[in-house]
């Protein structure tokens, strides 16, 4: 009897594969005709710039996704780690977040392939990451997922509207970075408008364009700079340090929160495989070079100054660069809050209105907290650190890889998988002992110590400015001498 019953669900589970490689060509998200009309009749303006869901488009989001302010972070992170752990690490963590990213990949069309053999359509529906853990393992991993997700999408869009707010201070001191925060929350809350991944096409490719600007900009202003005098390059120094520059490094790496919702955007999402790792060889170009210099520029200065921007002389390529990044940062920060939207709208049954004016008008309740927390926590870099330990570490790498191993647990499942082991390691066995190193690797040294390093760090930063700091890392303004009676002139002969 059990061969009968392997070969039914195979043949079931073979149908809901043909099924999904149907939807899927057709289009994902009930946008298919559309697009398939587009492409036979040719391109309009519209969905030149609007209608978004080809290999390309995902490339664009997940490099643009991936490095925006943290951009400014890194070499921060270089001066805790040392020029030799910083190179590394970075290395490491991308191939990780890579991996990770397949695994999310791989499971969102096991879920899609077992949907479609029980006739489920998605038509205006947008699937997201707990819904994936929920059809494969149940609700407590849907529990887990929402949780972990949500909280890191929410402290992600905090931590660039910080951005904004740190950045334009070098522009324009006149107001403090708590005023540019008011100001920015409410441009950054147009966000609303935009319905989908689908329609970040012009975004995405604008976006990636000027964090290389500002990549190349860093790393060309640093060498012309050239050192300052009596420089040193003395990290690392203390534990503490060190594995809090190490969280901001996984914190860079584990941009993929939104990957399902990436993958649901594009016409064929089978071919996502490997969209994010060839992102991440992208970002290799920009985070390695810009890293390295201004920490070969300053060395232990960038202990006290986490946004590269603040050691550069002020000039108009530095002026540029930084309206690209708050440019980006609006981008990115639409991309962090675009999922947490989709959650809003399916909590209070609005996620199938195609009123784009009503739909924006009920997500923007989501914007409130965002704003309110960016004014509480303006700590620009340390804040990165904490959110890294704490929740990209189970988000993106631990969760991902126990829900791989759990879902292809028995013979049955890996026998009828939708999608067998990849070229490079086409052993189930082998890809058992990867997830489990990543687990225990994330859960020892990013949970456990870099939550102590960085909650360490972010106290001693609330310690030192206080919650609501007005101008968090802002120069003393300069206090005239304090009034003194003129005393009797000497005469020199």
């Amino acid at each position: 009897m059990l061969p009968q019953k392997q070969a039914e669900e195979a043949a079931i589970v073979t149908s809901g594969v043909a099924a999904l490689n149907n939807e899927m060509e057709q289009g994902a998200g009930g946008n298919g005709k559309a697009e398939g009309e587009e492409a036979a009749h040719g391109f309009s303006m519209t969905s030149l710039l609007w209608h978004g869901g080809s290999a390309w488009d995902a490339w664009f989001s997940c490099a643009s996704n991936q490095v925006a302010q943290v951009l400014l972070t890194l070499p921060y992170s270089f001066s805790q780690l040392g020029m030799l752990s910083g190179l590394i690490l970075q290395l490491f963590y991308g191939i990780l977040g890579s991996w990770t990213a397949y695994l999310i990949s791989v499971l969102y069309i096991e879920y899609r392939a077992r949907k479609e053999k029980e006739n489920v359509s998605f038509k205006n529906h947008v699937i997201q990451w707990f819904e994936v853990l929920d059809g494969l393992l149940g609700p407590y991993w849907k529990a887990a997922g929402l949780a972990f997700n949500c909280t890191f999408l929410l402290f992600g869009s905090v931590i660039q509207l910080i951005a904004c707010a740190s950045n334009i201070y070098y522009i324009n001191d006149r107001l403090d970075k708590r005023t540019w925060t008011y100001i920015f929350g409410a441009c950054c809350a147009t966000s609303v408008f935009i319905p989908s991944f689908h329609n970040y096409r012009i975004w995405s490719f604008l976006g990636l364009g000027m964090t290389t600007y500002t990549a190349w900009y860093l790393t060309i202003a640093a060498f012309v700079h050239g050192q300052v005098e009596g420089v040193t390059h003395s990290g690392p120094t203390k534990l503490v340090l060190y594995f809090t520059g190490a969280t901001n490094i996984l914190y860079t790496f584990g941009g993929h929160a939104v990957t399902v919702e990436i993958m649901h955007a594009m016409w064929k999402p089978q071919k996502f495989k490997y969209i994010y790792l060839m992102a991440t060889v992208y970002v290799f170009t920009l985070t390695l070079p810009s890293a390295a210099a201004m920490y070969w520029s300053f060395g232990d200065q960038l202990l006290t100054h986490s946004n590269a921007f603040s050691l550069l002389p002020h000039s108009g390529w530095r002026d540029a660069a930084v309206i690209l990044m708050l440019i980006h940062q609006f981008i990115t920060f639409g991309f962090a809050c675009t999922p947490l939207y989709f959650v809003w709208e399916k909590v209070i049954g609005m996620h199938d209105t195609k009123s784009v004016c009503l739909r924006a008008l009920v997500r923007l309740p989501v914007v409130i907290p965002i704003w309110f927390l960016a004014i509480i926590f303006p700590f620009f870099g340390p804040i990165n650190s904490a959110v890294g330990a704490l929740l990209v570490s189970f988000t993106v790498y631990i969760i991902p890889s126990l829900a791989h191993m759990l879902t292809y647990r028995t013979p049955s499942a890996r026998k009828n998988a939708a999608e067998k082991p990849p070229f490079f390691l086409p052993s189930w066995t082998a890809m058992y002992a990867v997830n489990a190193f990543v687990v225990a690797w994330v859960l020892v040294v990013g949970f456990g110590l870099g939550g102590w390093a960085s909650v360490t760090n972010f106290v001693k930063q609330v310690d030192t400015f206080g919650l609501f700091a007005k101008c968090y890392q802002c120069p003393k303004p300069q206090q005239p001498p304090p009034f003194s009676a003129p005393g009797p002139q000497m005469q020199h002969h």
